[in-house]
């Protein structure tokens, strides 16, 4: 399905920016807007090395403008690339636009509540914490400093303080974090709908390609840790506003920030790997001083004027 993306100046935007920024990769997606190519074909097309476009696909990926999948073709297994995206709206800055919003950041170990499944595991940023795949180390003291967690199915929930003051109205809420499948090992294939809920509203799922890790290890991911385990995710971001949900720009659902219950003391946000789901492929959440982006769960509040 061909999606738009909303863009601003956020950070998770950066890599979108970066991806534009190339001739070659706007080669590569008129190729594949025509139809479906392999990372072979098309770098018989622009005369370039697969190693090259290899890396132009994984950036074009990462940024959202190009999907793929993998489709047996004469004996053997490939990888299809597809243009994901036809149009990108930016949202250029405008007097005032940061004036009035709040942020408010969650440690990953600071989860309130779980059901989870293996494989799973937890790590603070200098070592293990208890056995892995063992869900009663979810309950360990130490949890609350760990900078890592996964598991291959059921949910983590976090509460946080509604810091909205009596005559506050919040405009929408951004939810951002940095995720990614969870497999045995590192898979580069490995898809997980990973669904949302605030406040006990379900906002949607989205689909993790992968287990990222293979290729490098995490910019940020201590140097003791495991080098053929979690290495890094994606930064996800999600908007609730007035005309709906999205994750990075692209429309998850049609639940409004009316919707989701503001005016309650505490506010509640749960990652769900659902036993129901289709792709039933795990959670990791990497939080500051894991990962490729050094931060926790950030819950930033757009404020009305």
């Amino acid at each position: 399905m061909v999606n738009m993306i909303k863009a601003n100046g956020d950070p998770q935007f950066m890599a979108l920016y970066e991806a534009l920024a190339s001739e070659v990769r706007w080669k590569i997606m008129n190729l594949i807007a025509d139809r479906e190519m392999n990372v072979k074909e098309i770098a018989g097309k622009l005369e370039l090395s697969p190693s090259i476009v290899t890396m132009h696909i994984r950036k074009l990926e990462d940024a959202g403008l190009i999907g793929s999948r993998r489709v047996r073709q004469n004996g053997g297994t490939h990888k299809l690339c597809f243009l994901k995206q036809k149009t990108i709206e930016i949202e250029l800055p405008t007097a005032g636009r940061n004036a009035k919003i709040r942020e408010q950041s969650i440690s990953v170990g600071h989860y309130t509540a779980f059901e989870v499944h293996p494989t799973c595991g937890l790590g603070t940023l200098e070592k293990e914490i208890g056995v892995w795949d063992d869900p009663r180390y979810f309950l360990d003291p130490e949890r609350v400093h760990a900078s890592i967690l996964w598991f291959g199915r059921g949910y983590v929930e976090y509460k946080t303080p509604n810091y909205l003051l009596p005559d506050e109205v919040a405009d929408a809420i951004e939810i951002s974090m940095e995720i990614a499948s969870e497999a045995p090992g590192l898979r580069d294939h490995w898809p997980s709908d990973i669904r949302f809920e605030f406040n006990g509203i379900s906002l949607g799922t989205w689909t993790s390609p992968a287990d990222f890790g293979r290729a490098a290890r995490g910019k940020y991911t201590p140097k003791w840790w495991h080098r053929n385990v979690n290495q890094y995710g994606l930064l996800k971001t999600i908007r609730i506003d007035a005309s709906g949900t999205f994750i990075d720009g692209e429309r998850m659902s049609d639940v409004t920030v009316a919707d989701i219950k503001l005016s309650e003391p505490f506010w509640t946000l749960r990652f769900a790997v659902d036993e129901q789901a289709v792709n039933i492929g795990g959670l990791s959440i990497y939080g500051a001083g894991f990962g490729n982006h050094d931060q926790d769960i950030l819950i930033r509040v757009h404020l009305k004027g």
